[in-house]
């Protein structure tokens, strides 16, 4: 593959590989770096390379090694499928892809098990046809490719923002506003590494477009739709107005009180345009039983 950078400013190759391919994570693409695999200009380069506008930046995608990840039985909520990609319902609790300490019973062990290890191979071997992911206790409509270029087309959408991503989540307080934008960019937290936070340092514009759906005694539902995707993004702008999702002890109160199971945070729609029909095709899911008792009780 071969890009022709076009931002007018300097920057890391690592980073902007990760930027012009979304389906790359920049770890990935550091690994594809040391591996000598990344070429400026035709040159061999190191993570600290950077480019600028009119530098020719390539590289190859070695050929997928065989899986040592573990084919599990595991039941599957399907919302559609057919030869290019599979919608999956994913259930608050189950871990999209294995990673250390969850090595097994992952949306993925299920998904090679069912596909019969069918999945695209650009998001390496660990996590085959991810094409995006949502949290661990996020619920939720989930898209998967089973081949390359559906995963190529999917990712490149998600890049144009032109996919539709709404989600429904129960937040702290209520929000004054019927409707609101929060654009503020998102970026590794520096004081604790495994959060994400709200700055200006290596950080990643993040947009999100909210709606308040209903209004209770101190909580509120919102619908809100993703412009970008970044981890944790929801989650990390309700909480920078002071209304963090209920439930979220990362963002949010250590001791909860309503929920204490995990944020109550819901993927609930996806719209985008088939990889090889070239239809669009929108796909949403109800929300999860314990998430509706929780809004019962409140009511």
């Amino acid at each position: 593959m071969e890009f022709k950078v076009c931002t007018p400013e300097k920057i890391r190759v690592d980073k902007y590989l990760a930027e012009a391919c979304p389906e790359l994570t920049r770890s990935y693409v550091q690994k594809l770096i040391e591996e000598g695999r990344v070429f400026v200009n035709g040159l061999s380069c190191t993570k600290k390379t950077t480019v600028i506008c009119g530098d020719t930046v390539s590289f190859d995608i070695p050929e997928p090694k065989a899986l040592d990840v573990l084919k599990e039985d595991i039941p599957l909520d399907i919302v559609y499928e057919d030869d290019f990609l599979i919608v999956v319902n994913k259930p608050r609790g189950m871990v999209v892809h294995p990673a250390n300490g969850n090595q097994e019973g992952t949306l993925v062990n299920a998904l090679l098990h069912h596909c019969k290890g069918r999945l695209s191979s650009i998001n390496g071997v660990i996590r085959p046809g991810i094409v995006h992911r949502i949290d661990k206790d996020t619920s939720g409509i989930l898209l998967v490719a089973k081949t390359d270029a559906a995963h190529l087309s999917l990712a490149e959408q998600i890049k144009e923002h032109s996919v539709k991503r709404e989600y429904v989540a129960l937040l702290d307080g209520v929000i004054k506003h019927e409707n609101g934008t929060v654009n503020k960019p998102i970026g590794r937290s520096e004081k604790d590494r495994k959060k994400m936070a709200i700055t200006m340092r290596n950080s990643r514009n993040a947009i999100t477009h909210y709606e308040v759906l209903e209004r209770y005694s101190g909580y509120c539902l919102v619908k809100c739709r993703l412009e970008t995707g970044r981890t944790h993004q929801i989650r990390v702008h309700m909480a920078s107005l002071g209304h963090p999702v209920t439930g979220d002890t990362v963002y949010g109160a250590k001791k909860q009180k309503l929920f204490q199971r995990g944020q109550l945070l819901h993927a609930k729609t996806i719209g985008f345009i088939h990889p090889d029909s070239g239809e669009y095709m929108e796909f949403t899911s109800e929300l999860p039983e314990e998430f509706q008792k929780v809004l019962d009780k409140l009511k």
